[in-house]
């Protein structure tokens, strides 16, 4: 499922989506879920100027043949990320830790490093088992990069 948001409405429009995938799922499987368990949040089409971007949530699967209807697929590209782990302080942080996270990495990091976006999506999230975690629920954040020319 995907939503056009921006950085001050992505707070409420991410838990939106996600229950709403939710409710989806508990009357629909999803054909060809990957095993264990992974789920990607996705945002691309970022939009310097109005701020606007395209979220992009939903389970990761083995093969895009079968999209049950209501849903969309996307097929995350084979390119050069960098790689950022999440850990929230509990599992209710996840907004604020990643935010903190995409802050950071976009902010901070990128424009001090050899890199800069990839231009072709902005970012995932990865979440796994690790994130279900009561203790130390963590997932990766992927930055798509590309070298500085």
């Amino acid at each position: 499922m995907a939503i056009d948001t921006d950085m001050r409405s992505i707070y409420r429009d991410a838990p939106s989506v996600g229950k709403q995938f939710q409710k989806h799922k508990q009357s629909h499987e999803i054909p060809n879920e990957k095993h264990p368990w992974a789920f990607a949040a996705v945002s691309k089409d970022f939009d310097n100027e109005s701020g606007m971007f395209t979220y992009i949530i939903g389970d990761v699967v083995t093969s895009l043949e079968e999209i049950p209807a209501g849903l969309l697929s996307f097929e995350i590209p084979a390119i050069k990320y960098a790689v950022f782990p999440v850990r929230p302080n509990n599992r209710f942080g996840w907004g604020i830790a990643i935010g903190n996270a995409k802050r950071y990495v976009y902010d901070v990091w990128l424009p001090n490093s050899q890199y800069e976006p990839a231009g072709i999506i902005d970012d995932f999230e990865y979440h796994d088992e690790r994130s279900t975690r009561k203790n130390n629920p963590e997932i990766d954040l992927y930055v798509a990069i590309k070298d500085k020319h």
